[in-house]
């Protein structure tokens, strides 16, 4: 018979239960986590090809973008660069919002989150284990586009300086300094997508209702920031300061966007993740 005291079974340490890499093989195992890394592993070989196929005889569209475009042929660097600026607008949205939004509510959709807490796993714990798991692959995610793109633009194009549609060439070495503070700062705005989807996947059972709402609140904060009748109230919004990432790209670079950025990032990024464990803490688990 077991023994127990007024703290509860003895041996019973809630800083062991649901260990983190046990979370990390778990998520490793799901169909989901597979598709959207492989995906991601994937994009810039999609790109690469349309570029060696593609003709450009139908392009007649001109602006900034295909400026962009003739840059990522120009060297390993820039084609990681233009694989990134692609799939910023929506792409890594998703992917973010699917590993943060999708942790807890699949749970409550399959039934076994009430479960989890019976091991018991402490509320707090179970979420904070969620949440670093989901950071960790949404980083992972982020981290297998860009190598991908490096490693096979740099292999078709060569290794070149770091060209830019607003200044002048940035030699490579400085160059791919620049281009993992470029993913640095999209890895800290896109946290806001991540505590989004995470206090609504602790809100709802329905996954794709968390991944969907978060993406579509990213989406109606992009649309209000192009109306400029809004004034100084656009600084608000969580996605106003999203491409201040280009800053990184001037000569020298431009910071103040970026700090005011990254501030208001986590800013709504801890905002959104301290609502999800008040509300976890205090909510009826049913399901």
């Amino acid at each position: 018979m077991s023994v127990t005291t007024s703290a509860g079974a003895t041996g019973y340490r809630p800083s062991r239960t649901l260990p983190i890499w046990a979370e990390v093989r778990r998520q490793a195992s799901r169909r989901r986590t597979q598709l959207a890394l492989g995906f991601m592993a994937l994009l810039p070989l999609i790109v690469l090809i349309a570029f060696e196929f593609g003709t450009g005889e139908d392009d007649e569209s001109g602006g900034a973008f295909d400026s962009l475009v003739q840059l990522a042929t120009s060297g390993g660097l820039n084609f990681a660069l233009f694989c990134l600026a692609v799939s910023t607008g929506f792409l890594l949205i998703v992917v973010v919002a699917l590993f943060c939004g999708d942790t807890v509510a699949s749970e409550a959709s399959w039934g076994s989150l009430r479960y989890l807490l019976a091991v018991p796993v402490p509320r707090a714990r179970l979420l904070a284990v969620k949440l670093i798991v989901a950071l960790g692959y949404s980083a992972l995610a982020l981290l297998t586009l860009v190598v991908t793109a490096l490693i096979a633009g740099t292999l078709r194009y060569g290794w070149h300086p770091l060209g830019s549609t607003v200044a002048a060439e940035i030699a490579p070495g400085p160059g791919l300094l620049r281009l993992f503070a470029i993913v640095g700062y999209l890895a800290v705005s896109m946290l806001v997508v991540a505590g989004l989807a995470f206090l609504l996947g602790v809100l709802t059972d329905a996954p794709l209702g968390a991944v969907g709402g978060a993406v579509m609140i990213w989406i109606l904060s992009s649309i209000l920031d192009q109306i400029t009748a809004l004034g100084t109230i656009r600084y608000l919004l969580p996605t106003h300061f999203s491409d201040a990432w280009q800053g990184l790209l001037s000569t020298p670079a431009q910071s103040d966007d970026l700090v005011k950025g990254a501030i208001s990032a986590v800013a709504y990024a801890t905002l959104c993740w301290g609502l999800a464990f008040w509300r976890f803490t205090r909510k009826d688990v049913t399901s």
